[in-house]
């Protein structure tokens, strides 16, 4: 069952860890809505997901805060109490309006990536 689909815009892989709080998240938000990185008519990255009308699907991944230095299974310590990540989650998916996975579930992402532009953003705190 497909849950979310988009055209242009933004696969937002959303992790949320131990200690972000709201105004994290709104942050985060903030800087999704305004990151230039698609082609202006120049060619270079200058403008945002709002300015080409793009779309956002978000999606819930709590492993992006796994630690895999030591031993071979990683730990997930520094990923937010399932409860906090996922009012965080939805508060997010919300406030971009963006189109958002189930929370906690297994799913199948797939992704064509244009360009490839794949970025890691943490809020000032993280």
């Amino acid at each position: 069952m497909q849950i979310a689909a988009i055209d242009r815009g933004l696969l937002v892989l959303l992790g949320v860890r131990d200690g972000d709080t709201s105004e994290d998240a709104d942050w985060m938000v903030r800087k999704l809505r305004a990151l230039r990185i698609f082609a202006g008519p120049s060619g270079r990255m200058d403008l945002s997901v709002t300015d080409v009308g793009g779309a956002i699907v978000c999606v819930s991944q709590f492993t992006l805060y796994s630690d895999a230095r030591r031993g071979n299974r990683p730990s997930f310590i520094d990923a937010a109490a399932p409860e906090t990540a996922e009012r965080l989650y939805e508060h997010v998916v919300a406030a971009l309006g963006a189109q958002g996975g189930k929370f906690g579930a297994h799913m199948d992402v797939s992704l064509v990536n244009d360009g490839p532009v794949t970025l890691l953003i943490q809020s000032p705190s993280g």
